[in-house]
């Protein structure tokens, strides 16, 4: 099979029609790119695209409305691609499309962010069926009865096995083991980033392992990169591509450093109401972009790179910042918020696939 790279393989699946309609998105097919662009304020009162006081699926830091934020401009903002428009999320639309197959969101609580939104999204159009919810160790399941669609979110930080022994924490790097919990999915969509930049008591590993030998420390991106291999290898090895799609959810910004976006002044993303304008972030770009990138341009059966590094970049104003619930968060989205545009770029892929 011919190998193409990352960026040939998104303009590929995002190929765009110049007709109007649910068939992808609309615009100028050799102009499109549907990870460059800016927000733009919509008038329309198309945004946001669901009501998140009637949402019951969103988790309680993430419901920012309800947790008392009192601006609402983030949640009028849409995301404008060069060169086209992304296709209106029609939820009726995505299930009928999906009927009878398993879709599912692994990784870390961006992952489960991703997951809420696509629930939400899917919640006016599917709540006149008999929803069937159930939390079950790790696993989240939705289960849309009338067209046999489950949506799953199963909770897995690192992708690779982590593991307890005498010795301590082990992070596996060349090791899933879990990886049957996975192979019954129509749809998966990965993410793993996160947990791997945390430090102090919220690192939790003790110990790198790759084959029999145990490392104390190793370049974090290194170690980042042996994992992303192997979860590749993976991939490449127990997926159909004729049965199965593949996802990986790019790099989700953060913003707690004002620096980074020209504001000095500011420490975190508290107060922020509006997006950065324009189509360039003025910070610098995350190392792990790149590695990601390589690892898929990689692999025999390159997955959809879900790239919303600079979408996220530009929304400073979209995290839950003080009214999370009793944190300061600026890393994960409100809800209804930013991820909805994820779940949007990725019906507008599957509408082209």
């Amino acid at each position: 099979m011919l190998k193409m790279s990352v960026r040939t393989l998104c303009f590929l699946l995002v190929y765009v029609s110049t007709l109007e309609g649910a068939d992808g998105a609309n615009g100028d097919e050799k102009r499109c790119d549907l990870f460059k662009g800016k927000w733009i304020w919509d008038k329309s009162g198309s945004y946001p695209m669901y009501n998140a006081l009637e949402c019951p699926f969103i988790s309680p830091g993430l419901n920012c409305q309800k947790n008392g934020r009192p601006d609402n401009m983030y949640l009028n903002f849409r995301w404008q691609p060069h060169g086209c428009s992304l296709s209106r999320f029609d939820g009726e639309d995505f299930l009928r499309r999906n009927k009878g197959k398993k879709i599912m969101f692994v990784g870390d609580s961006l992952s489960y962010n991703q997951w809420q939104s696509l629930a939400c999204l899917l919640y006016r159009h599917g709540r006149r069926y008999n929803l069937r919810l159930t939390h079950q160790g790790a696993f989240s399941t939705i289960f849309y009865p009338e067209h046999e669609v489950t949506i799953t979110y199963l909770k897995n930080g690192f992708l690779v096995d982590l593991v307890t022994e005498e010795k301590g924490r082990v992070l596996r790097l060349d090791s899933i083991s879990r990886g049957r919990m996975w192979e019954d999915a129509d749809i998966l969509i990965f993410n793993s980033y996160h947990w791997w930049i945390h430090g102090g008591p919220l690192k939790s590993w003790d110990y790198y392992q790759v084959g029999e030998r145990l490392y104390r420390d190793m370049a974090l991106m290194d170690a980042y990169k042996i994992a992303l291999t192997t979860w590749a290898r993976w991939v490449d090895s127990n997926t159909n591509p004729t049965k199965t799609r593949v996802f990986f959810q790019g790099i989700s910004a953060v913003h707690y450093e004002g620096k980074d976006w020209g504001a000095a002044s500011l420490e975190t993303c508290d107060g922020q109401t509006e997006p950065i304008p324009g189509f360039n972030y003025p910070g610098k770009r995350y190392v792990a972009e790149q590695v990601v990138k390589d690892v898929i341009s990689k692999m025999k059966q390159p997955a959809y790179l879900l790239d919303i590094t600079l979408l996220t970049q530009l929304r400073k104003d979209g995290h839950p910042s003080k009214f999370a619930g009793g944190t300061l968060d600026c890393s994960h989205w409100c809800l209804a918020g930013v991820p909805d545009t994820w779940n949007q770029i990725m019906y507008t892929m599957l509408l082209k696939d």
